[in-house]
């Protein structure tokens, strides 16, 4: 019964995905005499914990209960109290944690306070699905660096456009919903300047019904040769924008953005080109914890090559473009060589009506062999 159980908590902390980050996403659920007789989640960041909204809601008496958490509880003072000794407090008899915290700081200490308690602990309750859904924080806590998502939509003979430019729309509007169910799910969204001068896009969730968040816009745009009429550098309480230059560009320029409310990120220039690598931990020291990034095909080449990607999310469309000046998701220099292609891992595929989605995670540390 521990996966059944286990699985519920899970499905209760993916209910507060886009408003908890930088924090973890944590369910709980109470069992008694083999009932659910509570359940919570970390419902928003600086609010009460999974653990003390469960216990918010129990129908009876929990002394004795058996407590499924997806996540182990915290052992530290921070903008609420720590839930291990809330546990301890109610008499909890069992804990059952899905995973152990990944934060170095604490990983542990939540357990050794519930142990010593005399409160009996079990690890490693879907473990795989759990770390899946915190991908984003497990990243961020342990390397102080954004997850980044590259997303793409294609043909299916791998093109972005057709040979004039034309790209509204490649994927279906199931595919184009999905991606803002993406967008509300990160912290940051990140274009090149090729594809506000193209495209002009707001960069913005929209979800019918259903609140939602607006990722902080960041544009690449290394001589800030952005139009001042750029739709992203419309900035209010709910749209917030960084945009990330060079010393190249105009200090004039710069100074018209800023009165704009954009705020501005001076990178070390990398052959005329925004240094990729610092960028990562100058927005990780904002508490940037996730980047979607949409394009183009230059950027996500930079992105690739300077290793910042962690995911791919790929939106093939059953279409054809043809023609050889159309271009294709990734740009660049590109590779030589097969051997040395940029492998994914733990692919998974998902339909859109005709649409066919394909994600999976940057394989690291490839090693090639001479055979």
């Amino acid at each position: 019964m521990d996966n059944y159980y286990m699985k519920r908590a899970l499905e209760l902390s993916r209910k507060a995905v886009g408003f908890v980050n930088p924090n973890p996403l944590v369910g709980a659920v109470i069992v008694k005499n083999n009932k659910i007789i509570g359940e919570g989640y970390h419902e928003h960041f600086g609010g009460p914990h999974a653990e003390v909204n469960a216990f918010k809601s129990a129908a009876c008496d929990v002394e004795g209960a058996t407590m499924y958490v997806t996540l182990e509880p915290c052992a530290h003072y921070g903008k609420t109290p720590p839930c291990a000794e809330a546990i301890v407090r109610n008499k909890i008899s069992k804990v059952v944690v899905g995973m152990i915290d990944p934060n170095p700081l604490v990983a542990g200490k939540g357990i050794e306070i519930l142990r010593k308690a005399g409160i009996e602990v079990t690890t490693g309750i879907m473990e795989r699905e759990i770390r899946k859904t915190n991908e984003i924080f497990i990243k961020y806590i342990t390397e102080k660096k954004p997850f980044c998502i590259m997303k793409t939509a294609m043909t299916i003979d791998g093109k972005i456009a057709t040979s004039t430019g034309d790209s509204k729309w490649i994927s279906n509007e199931k595919s184009r919903l999905y991606v803002h169910e993406l967008r509300n799910m990160v912290t940051g969204i990140m274009v090149g300047i090729g594809t506000v001068l193209s495209d002009d896009p707001e960069l913005t969730t929209r979800r019918k019904g259903i609140i939602s968040r607006n990722p902080i816009r960041i544009i690449i745009d290394s001589t800030a040769k952005i139009p001042l009429e750029s739709k992203v550098l419309i900035c209010d309480e709910k749209t917030k924008t960084i945009l990330v230059t060079t010393k190249l560009a105009s200090n004039t320029k710069m100074e018209d953005i800023k009165k704009m409310g954009v705020e501005i990120i001076i990178t070390p220039s990398k052959d005329k080109w925004v240094d990729l690598n610092y960028l990562m931990g100058a927005l990780g020291e904002r508490g940037i914890d996730s980047i979607l990034l949409e394009g183009g095909s230059t950027l996500n080449y930079s992105a690739l090559d300077k290793k910042i990607v962690d995911k791919v999310i790929t939106f093939i469309s059953p279409k054809i473009f043809g023609g050889t000046s159309g271009k294709t998701p990734v740009g660049g220099k590109g590779i030589d060589y097969v051997k040395d292609s940029i492998m994914l891992e733990d692919t998974e595929v998902l339909r859109f009506d005709e649409d066919i989605m394909i994600e999976g995670y940057i394989k690291k540390n490839v090693v090639h062999c001479n055979h």
